[in-house]
């Protein structure tokens, strides 16, 4: 069978691990995002092409859409999927992060880790023998920013040279990873956000020299809807992340002016579309009208974390010949 077109930049991941979205070079997160959509296209096909893989999963924190598109998808390509929750190990605390890799390393030939603090996981992977993937972890969530561009992609056909505003908790993993990932396609990035919850002029700094090459520029500011204003991507995320409740309080008084509702959309570009991560707490970050209407693809990024996911693991695993287009 013909190899796939994309295949000179996104087999090059193979063996690699994916801690964060820069872990990958522009033209081998365009390359993964093509694969994506190619297998997109084949549906819920039932293929052979991870057949005898293991994917180890493990999860400190809840998960729902990580977890279930991690497993759905290894099943999908053929391949089993294990999963431990936090009750199950202890790394860190019942033996090193080292220890516990390269013991997990002898069972699976890949691995999914979901974490809180970032550091760990960057030792884990260090002394694992297979592919670790970062399932979400204080410092970033690739897997979701990839399913985010594959959303956006599909419906504008291109990254380059849309502007993409994010507003609320601009410091949070979701943001980072999405801001890091949009500069690299070529995506203008601006943040809304009060001064408690605003990237750092070093992170705008590391935005535009990621996106230098397309001239992307990236700035914060305290006004939602100059932020907002006819940009094509409006995204929110949750105002408290897990393992931070004890700060809801807080990010209630200094957020609430940042909710996405039908008068923050309406400064927009009218083609605007509304993306959120999931779960969403409707009525703070977010009212009904906007993540129920029509610009919201909130569910087409839910689903889109099974292809993306099923992409990584093709390229991690495999030199992914016996695709075509």
């Amino acid at each position: 069978m013909q190899t796939m077109v994309t295949l000179p930049a996104a087999a090059r991941l193979r063996g690699r691990n994916v801690l964060s979205v820069t872990d990958l070079g522009s033209d081998e997160l365009g390359g993964l995002l093509a694969l994506a959509q190619t297998l997109k296209a084949r549906g819920r096909e039932q293929m052979t092409l991870l057949r005898g893989k293991t994917l180890v999963m493990l999860f400190e924190k809840p998960s729902l859409r990580t977890r279930v598109s991690f497993e759905a998808g290894m099943t999908q390509l053929g391949g089993h999927a294990i999963a431990a929750t936090g009750g199950d190990f202890g790394i860190g605390t019942r033996e090193t992060p080292e220890d516990a890799a390269r013991a997990l390393s002898r069972y699976g030939d890949a691995i999914v880790y979901r974490t809180h603090a970032h550091e760990p996981l960057v030792r884990f992977a260090g002394a694992a023998t297979v592919p670790t993937i970062n399932a979400l972890s204080e410092a970033g969530h690739p897997c979701q920013a990839f399913a985010d561009l594959l959303t956006i992609r599909e419906r504008f056909g291109t990254l380059q040279g849309l502007r993409l505003a994010f507003v609320g908790d601009a410091r949070n993993n979701v943001a980072v990873s999405l801001a890091e990932a949009a500069a690299m396609s070529g995506m203008t990035i601006t943040f809304a956000a009060p001064p408690t919850h605003r990237p750092t002029d070093a992170f705008l700094g590391k935005l535009i020299k990621l996106g230098a090459q397309h001239g992307v520029t990236a700035r914060a500011f305290t006004s939602p809807i100059r932020a907002v204003r006819d940009v094509d991507v409006v995204y929110t995320d949750v105002w408290t992340s897990m393992g931070d409740e004890q700060f809801v309080e807080r990010n209630l008084a200094a957020l609430r002016p940042y909710q996405v509702n039908a008068e923050l959309m309406g400064a927009a570009a009218k083609h605007s579309l509304f993306m959120h991560c999931l779960p969403a707490h409707r009525g703070q970050e977010v009212t009904d009208e906007v993540i129920d209407g029509p610009r919201s693809v909130v569910f087409e990024q839910a689903e889109n974390r099974l292809h993306a996911q099923k992409a990584l693991l093709l390229a991690l695993l495999t030199d992914l010949r016996g695709l075509t287009e």
